[in-house]
């Protein structure tokens, strides 16, 4: 499975390039199977990339376009940490998104009250409910942020969620980086993807790009366990690519 790294001088030019390339991708997935699957990511860069597509998204059909979370905080729906609330602000309500293709994971304050577990489960059947096999999509993009310890989603060293072998989805009650609790999809479900890219800036991660890119174990650093089935790339500016061979 090829891996690309993109070294970029700023963070500006990693988003942008990161966007003119998720218009290509969406758009040639849209072509070959109607409907594109894709999954969002917060941070910095993620929320960012979604504001370069909403100023310019190409020839993109929002309408064919489901959208799914890699993870979100367990706190409630107007809490300004959510994920679905940055990325609504970002991109979803300036797009001609079809709402029933819109699955945000449920806040604290949903359908399932306090119950992280239960909040988890029903994620995992919305995926398994718009899969092939009763599992989750093979979607078409897996967007990924990563932490300076090498965390994606909510899957940090050593935790269980991290070593998740057969769940799609699953609760966090511990999240070393607050707020403690968390819903996330697993490296299983994340591996399922054609394409997963990491959107990586700031000399902090560049202990964990050069882990990642040397084959250490994801135990130790989770961002070494990702990767597509077509594609995984790397959009690094030059800080986080600094200990790189």
């Amino acid at each position: 499975m090829p891996s690309e790294t993109l070294v970029f001088d700023d963070k500006s030019e990693l988003v942008s390039t990161a966007a003119t390339r998720f218009v290509d991708l969406v758009t040639r997935a849209q072509a070959e199977r109607g409907v594109a699957h894709v999954v969002l990511t917060g941070g910095s860069n993620g929320i960012a990339i979604l504001a370069a597509l909403a100023a310019d998204s190409g020839g993109i059909d929002w309408s064919a376009v489901e959208l799914y979370w890699g993870d979100d905080r367990f706190v409630p729906a107007d809490d300004p940490e959510r994920n679905y609330g940055q990325a609504r602000t970002a991109l979803l309500d300036q797009v001609p998104l079809d709402p029933d293709r819109v699955h945000p994971m449920s806040p604290s304050d949903g359908p399932f009250g306090d119950d992280i577990d239960a909040a988890a489960a029903d994620y995992a059947a919305v995926l398994a409910a718009r899969s092939a096999d009763g599992v989750a999509p093979r979607f078409d993009l897996h967007l990924l942020g990563m932490g300076g310890e090498g965390h994606i989603n909510s899957l940090f060293p050593h935790t269980d969620a991290t070593a998740e072998a057969t769940r799609s989805v699953v609760a966090v009650q511990d999240s070393p980086k607050p707020p403690p609790r968390r819903i996330t999809l697993t490296l299983p479900v994340v591996n399922r993807s054609r394409a997963v890219w990491f959107l990586v800036a700031g000399a902090d991660k560049a202990e964990a790009v050069a882990a990642a890119h040397q084959g250490a174990s994801p135990a130790d650093w989770p961002c070494a366990g990702a990767q597509g089935t077509e594609e995984t790339l790397w959009f690094l500016d030059e800080a986080a690519a600094a200990q790189l061979a």
